[in-house]
């Protein structure tokens, strides 16, 4: 029989019962564990963590739990290179790429109109978001605590509000994205990253017959996605979009 004394810290105790958060928990358990085992045993998701330290000394997940420890974990620190003290990563989560479960449309395009490089498809399983979060360096964005429990994913969070209008808040606030956000700079439906279009260019002649004769009488900036060829203009969706953005900074700057 092991027994050993463990405490979560900040937005970690989100995934434990309320009598279990912000504060020491006495954990009985027979047979060795790894430490990672021993914390999803609990619920938390190895991706949400960033450091443990056991008996105050940092350690990876591999670490095997022993009699007595005292076991302190600690959340994602996104404002702060830990590198040199946390013995879980190589090098900082610091990644602005993302990944997004099929739940999550609207927060995609909604990171995608911020900036966010953000790959999104409807129709993935599991199994494929975690491969793609692995081999394209990617953070995998989730509302599923289980998906984050694979073992090949090493860089997640859960989504913790079911808002559209607030998972984009969340997600800007807890990864501190603020000073990254440039609005209107991709492609909402593809990711694609935008280029002008400059109207009477020779580009712009070439496909102006698929802007409505009315916009061309008025319109003359236009930014073009290469990747799937959709053109934008400063339009009544245009200004939709732009309030959209104004409504988001606003939540995010009070």
């Amino acid at each position: 029989m092991y027994s050993i004394t463990i405490r979560y810290y900040e937005e970690l105790n989100d995934f434990l019962s309320p009598d279990k958060r912000k504060k020491d928990i006495s954990f009985s358990f027979r047979g060795q564990r790894s430490i990672k085992d021993l914390i999803e045993s609990m619920g938390v998701p190895h991706v949400e963590v960033d450091m443990i330290l056991v008996n105050g000394l940092s350690v990876d997940f591999n670490y095997i739990v022993a009699d007595r420890d005292r076991i302190s974990v600690y959340p994602v620190f996104e404002s702060m290179d830990i590198s040199g003290v946390s013995g879980l990563r190589p090098s900082p989560l610091r990644n602005t790429k993302f990944v997004l479960d099929v739940h999550l449309r609207k927060l995609a395009r909604n990171m995608r109109l911020l900036g966010f490089d953000v790959d999104y498809e409807d129709s993935r399983d599991d199994e494929l978001l975690a491969d793609i979060s692995e081999k394209d360096n990617r953070i995998l964005l989730t509302c599923d605590r289980q998906l984050l429990m694979r073992k090949i994913v090493s860089r997640g969070i859960i989504i913790r509000s079911r808002n559209p209008d607030l998972q984009i808040i969340e997600v800007i606030e807890r990864l501190q994205l603020k000073s990254l956000i440039s609005p209107f700079t991709r492609c909402i439906q593809c990711n694609g990253l935008l280029k002008a279009l400059p109207a009477g260019s020779a580009e712009f002649e070439s496909l102006k017959y698929r802007i409505p004769a009315g916009v061309l009488e008025w319109c003359t900036e236009y930014n073009l996605c290469p990747s799937c060829g959709r053109i934008y203009w400063s339009g009544s969706h245009y200004d939709k979009l732009k309030e959209r953005v104004e409504r988001i900074m606003s939540r995010i700057l009070q």
